[in-house]
């Protein structure tokens, strides 16, 4: 990380007296020999969308994480177009290839295949007045009661839309006409000195967006950047508004979290701010009960071979992420059905139901992922029974592989009752189809299944545990 920051140091290199200040105020210009973005480092599609507003006689201007990302020398993961053309003028440019979305921020997405670059108009300050390029039609921005912005589709100019951007890094505008980069908010030097600093009000902007917040602990993580004192403090006394984001909003940015590479220091930093409890209450509360390391150390190890992966550029699913994070609930619940007289199939299930019917109040999940939990919960007793054409029937499940890198991350947080089990299905899946079959039959076949584990032989009764990698590939994440 210290390496970054030098990093970042050295590459802004330039003293603020060789910037060029165009205002009284803080605006700064910096010609392209100072900033050093080239165009080889921008999408093709980007530069398309950029320039096609441009012969069109609309600004346009590159912004957000990809600018900031180019900055600090690291690849961006998607571009930002910003103009004064609004979104009905932008999908009259690129026609076909455009498709307008969204209520509460209108925008425009111009589509190259798969490779989607995102459209936005300058915003304006909402204060209804109608000059230059700022308009305003009824009903174009609203608060809730809590100060949250519910809608803002009030255009404006360029030096209105910087205010309403986030955080200081990521309110660098570099310009396709000049290929210079405009920084209103001073961006430049919270980059160089590592700082995540909010424009505005913190509390003010909070409360218009309370993802804000969560974005705060993404970026410090993935960017190892200190959160700027005042930008900080609001954060432990405003969790709870992340109770009025959308579900399916918050499924979103779990995903952004847990997927950026960076998943243990998220988890710790979320829990510092206290936020941890709003995305996953169920596990908060077993964790706040948490005994010799558990059910934290299940966690760590999910996150550490999420990481892992991602760093090795290969593919994560969000069903493994949550299938770690309620495993723990779930095994509570179902111990109490279990002492109702249910099956142990039965209780597991009824137990994976209550479990994630609760977590849907704070984050929804998609059906196809809910399934998939459940297959990798459900095989981790399935894979228990190992005699005869068992091993082969369950190998081909289409969830066997994800099941048994949850059972790994189990093993590997501690549970030593299954590290047999674990260790004969890796040697099971290195041999050929005529020895698994000897091997299988080797094992000694289970007496008999009773209608309930006994107590001493239930290996989740105190406590779970877990290790792992992951099948199957579903990412997600912004700049």
């Amino acid at each position: 990380m210290q390496r970054l920051i030098h990093k970042i140091k050295s590459f802004f290199s330039a003293s603020d007296s060789d910037l060029s200040f165009q205002s009284p105020s803080k605006l700064k210009i910096i010609d392209r020999k100072q900033h050093g973005i080239s165009r080889k480092q921008i999408d093709k599609e980007a530069l398309d969308v950029l320039y096609g507003l441009k012969r069109a006689g609309y600004e346009a201007y590159l912004v957000g994480g990809g600018v900031r990302d180019i900055l600090l020398g690291l690849e961006p993961k998607d571009f930002d177009v910003v103009t004064n053309a609004e979104p009905e003028q932008v999908k009259a440019v690129f026609k076909s290839r455009c498709r307008l979305i969204g209520r509460r921020f209108r925008l425009a997405h111009v589509y190259f295949g798969r490779n989607v670059i995102e459209v936005a108009t300058f915003r304006g300050d909402g204060e209804g007045r109608q000059s230059g390029n700022r308009k305003q039609v009824n009903n174009t921005r609203a608060v809730d009661d809590s100060g949250r912005l519910v809608r803002d589709n009030v255009y404006g100019s360029i030096d209105e839309d910087v205010w309403r951007r986030d955080f200081t890094i990521n309110s660098l505008y570099y310009n396709i006409r000049d290929f210079s980069v405009v920084d209103y908010a001073d961006g430049m030097t919270d980059l160089r000195n590592g700082q995540l600093r909010l424009i505005g009000d913190p509390e003010t902007r909070y409360r218009e967006d309370p993802v804000r917040m969560i974005r705060a602990v993404r970026f410090a993580a993935k960017l190892g950047f200190e959160i700027e004192p005042r930008t900080k403090a609001p954060i432990y006394e405003l969790g709870h508004l992340l109770k009025d984001v959308s579900h399916a909003r918050m499924f979103e940015e779990v995903l952004k979290l847990f997927h950026s590479g960076v998943a243990i220091e998220v988890f710790e930093k979320l829990r510092h701010f206290g936020l941890f409890t709003f995305l996953f209450p169920q596990t908060h509360h077993l964790l706040s009960q948490e005994s010799e390391g558990f059910p934290r150390m299940l966690v760590i190890e999910a996150l550490k071979s999420t990481d892992a992966r991602i760093q090795a550029e290969k593919g994560v699913n969000p069903s493994f992420l949550f299938a770690a994070m309620l495993w723990e609930p779930m095994l509570q619940r179902m111990e109490q059905h279990l002492a109702e007289g249910f099956s142990r199939q039965d209780a597991m299930f009824a137990a994976a139901n209550d479990v994630i019917e609760q977590q849907i109040y704070s984050t929804s999940i998609p059906k196809r992922f809910i399934s998939q939990i459940k297959e990798i919960w459900s095989l981790q007793f399935r894979l228990l029974n190992r005699h005869g054409n068992r091993p082969q029937k369950l190998s081909e499940h289409p969830r066997f592989r994800a099941a048994y890198d949850f059972m790994g991350i189990r093993v590997a947080a501690g549970d030593d009752s299954l590290k047999e089990v674990f260790d004969w299905w890796t040697e099971y899946q290195n041999l050929d189809a005529v020895d698994q079959v000897a091997f299988a039959n080797d094992v000694e076949k289970p007496k008999g299944r009773s209608r309930r584990p006994r107590r001493n032989r239930n290996p989740y009764r105190k406590r779970s545990h877990g290790r792992g990698d992951q099948a199957e590939t579903v990412s997600s994440d912004d700049a």
